[in-house]
């Protein structure tokens, strides 16, 4: 892998995150690119990292990004943490603390380094809440929730939450957990969202009782938002469902043997799905399309996905449907639930 392909997988990485809301991490992710030198392990295993580095394949850059904000949370680096918000320090500075912290934590760095970055976002319900209420529209049953990829579990959640559209609030008005987005678009119709069984699977799923874990969880929120770590703390209060250990697609084809009739089963994902491997991925879409021919108006399967596409600002909220298996365009998410461009709109009748 060419050290200049790195380079350009965190300078993509910084207009990512300015565009998300962050100043720090697009400060941050600018000097890794034009500074980062092979004078320690970790330095030269991040620039000769092979395959895709970016964003759209094992996302090195975040992946380093969670490393060292870890080293701020849990105490264990003084000089990085005296540059890091909420302290504004020259860019000198800042690098010198983070050049220093790459030698001084090689064991621990290159543990992390080893895993993905697991970003358990929980304002992206703002989707989920959403693609719920519409389904609950289209059917009026309670909910079976599977979510791949789910992380912590803490978008399993989604339930117990709030969203709040125009002044109305949406879900639980008490939620520790309340979500305003900037809405674009119709507001939800005034419902509640009732679920009766939720599970989720993940490769690495993360126990939000397990202080390491909980670690994890909070270093791959951004130093310069803490409004994030406040509604993660609020949702990880709310004791939520651990998720199982697996591959989503063995997972999911024994999750959808039996129907459920009488409930919504609403798979779902988040960033996610381009981190499944081409054969778990086909394996998963047939598996909902084998459950699918057997839905029924009182057994519906809703698979909802809000994923990034070929348009960088936000990710794109899509749904299939069963019986039927149509497929709707439910309009445009920020990638961190900032902001939510509501449009629903079917774009492909069954056959």
């Amino acid at each position: 892998m060419s050290v200049e392909v790195v380079r350009n997988a965190f300078r993509r990485q910084a207009k990512s995150c300015e565009l998300l809301g962050s100043p720090f991490m697009g400060r941050l992710m600018r000097l890794c690119a034009d500074r980062l030198q092979p004078n320690s392990a970790i330095a030269e295993q991040i620039l000769s990292w092979p395959g895709n580095v970016s964003s759209d394949g094992v996302s090195v850059p975040l992946r380093l990004a969670g490393s060292l904000h870890g080293l701020c949370l849990d105490g264990s680096d003084l000089a990085l943490i005296a540059a890091y918000p909420p302290n504004d320090v020259p860019d000198d500075q800042l690098w010198a603390a983070v050049d220093g912290a790459l030698g001084r934590h090689q064991d621990r760095l290159r543990d992390w380094l080893a895993q993905a970055p697991q970003t358990n976002e929980v304002r992206r319900s703002v989707a989920l809440i959403s693609a719920a209420l519409w389904a609950k529209q289209q059917f009026d049953l309670p909910f079976i929730l599977s979510e791949l990829g789910a992380s912590a579990g803490l978008n399993l959640g989604l339930d117990r939450f709030g969203l709040e559209v125009a002044g109305r609030v949406y879900g639980a008005p008490d939620s520790p957990v309340m979500l305003r987005p900037i809405w674009t678009g119709d507001a939800p119709q005034d419902s509640q969202i009732k679920v009766v069984e939720a599970a989720g699977v993940d490769l690495n799923p993360l126990d939000t009782q397990d202080p390491a874990s909980a670690l994890r969880i909070a270093a791959y929120l951004w130093p310069d938002q803490p409004e994030r770590l406040q509604l993660t703390k609020g949702a990880i209060a709310l004791r939520p469902t651990y998720p199982d250990v697996g591959d989503a697609a063995a997972w999911l084809e024994t999750r959808l043997q039996t129907p459920r009739p009488g409930h919504i089963h609403m798979v779902y994902h988040t960033i996610a799905w381009q981190y499944f491997p081409p054969e778990t991925q086909a394996r998963c879409a047939a598996a909902l399309a084998s459950a699918g021919a057997a839905a029924t108006p009182n057994a519906p399967i809703v698979h909802f996905g809000m994923e990034a596409d070929d348009q960088p600002r936000d990710a794109a909220m899509r749904a299939q449907v069963w019986p039927g298996g149509d497929i709707y365009s439910l309009g445009r998410v920020d990638f961190h639930g900032r902001s939510i461009d509501w449009a629903p709109q079917k774009t492909t009748s069954a056959a």
